[in-house]
């Protein structure tokens, strides 16, 4: 039975702080529903059981200095920026209640005279294009339903972070849905992410019928947030999954042509294979034995290619970049 409403706004934008919070506030979350409302700074946001490199140029976002986060929820991957606002109720198991976690947004959104439309994929759509997605997590007797508000994001950097690479790969687990995306400033030119904040909160008081009480974020600073802070920081957390998947990718060089196959497992190459027509005979073996072992990850494979290969593992090198 909730019987509090509690409202926390983040007041930071990395990522790895904000779903460490997200996970503390779960954990308070006993008596009550509270809204916690949060932003990242240029990220893209990869569900529990996605393949980051399937659903996101992961090079690409990490040389324009963005971050690549997994939350604990399943679904899609997404783009988050300062034109974006977060949303999460955290509820007890027993409370939460798709359907009026919904109303909260759709209401807020109709009082801004923005007509909103429930999905069937658990999204939000306005003139059929999409602008919010959601996801959801349960865990010892409580759950969030959290997502996202695209206000005035970068959606050129969301449709380049977030296009499929060019490589082929081959991997278990869930892919996104792609869907057309619009902000919300394009049907609410004066909309701002401060005006959305404060109608979500008046709406979060009207459809559970109680008052609104501030939690301050400062309360969940202590070790624990540092501690899981760092976890979702790790690369073992983001990159390092069970779940083994294959990649090819080729490409042609002034010295030959090479094709690259790799089993990977845990974010680590088990197996290299380099197929190419380069007079060196001994490249494909040098090739194999430096990547086999390696991490997915470029700054490990241009040292390895490298030390390995002076002359040609730069271009490999730039291959697999371009591929991830």
């Amino acid at each position: 039975m909730i019987s509090r409403l509690l409202l926390c706004e983040g007041t930071g934008f990395d990522p790895c702080e904000n779903l460490a919070r997200e996970e503390l506030l779960l954990s308070r979350a006993q008596d009550c529903c509270i809204l916690y409302l949060w932003q990242n700074e240029n990220t893209v946001v990869i569900g529990r059981n996605q393949n980051p490199w399937k659903e996101c140029r992961c090079a690409l976002l990490e040389q324009e200095g963005g971050r690549l986060a997994r939350r604990l929820s399943g679904g899609g991957a997404v783009f988050h920026d300062r034109g974006n606002l977060n949303f999460t109720f955290l509820l007890p198991e027993e409370d939460f209640d798709k359907g009026r976690q919904t109303e909260v947004l759709l209401r807020a959104l109709r009082g801004l005279e923005i007509p909103a439309e429930r999905s069937g994929r658990n999204d939000l759509l306005a003139g059929g294009r999409k602008f919010s997605g959601h996801a959801y997590y349960h865990h010892e007797g409580r759950a969030y339903h959290h997502g996202t508000l695209l206000v005035e994001a970068d959606l050129e950097k969301l449709g380049r972070y977030l296009a499929p690479s060019p490589a082929k790969l081959r991997a278990k687990g869930v892919d996104s849905v792609r869907a057309r995306v619009c902000n919300l400033r394009e049907l609410a030119p004066t909309l701002t992410i401060p005006a959305l904040k404060a109608a979500l909160t008046a709406a979060f008081g009207e459809v559970y019928g109680l008052p609104v009480e501030p939690l301050e974020p400062e309360t969940l600073a202590g070790s624990a947030l540092t501690a899981l802070t760092a976890r979702y920081g790790s690369w073992d957390w983001n990159f390092g999954q069970r779940q083994p998947f294959d990649l090819a990718c080729e490409g042609r060089f002034a010295w030959g042509e090479a094709r690259l196959e790799l089993r990977v497992e845990a974010g680590l190459i088990q197996s290299a294979r380099v197929y190419t027509d380069a007079m060196d005979w001994t490249l494909s073996p040098r090739a194999e034995v430096a990547l086999t072992g390696c991490r997915l990850e470029k700054t490990a494979l241009r040292a390895r290619l490298l030390a390995a290969l002076p002359e040609t593992g730069e271009a490999l090198s730039r291959l697999l970049e371009e591929n991830l």
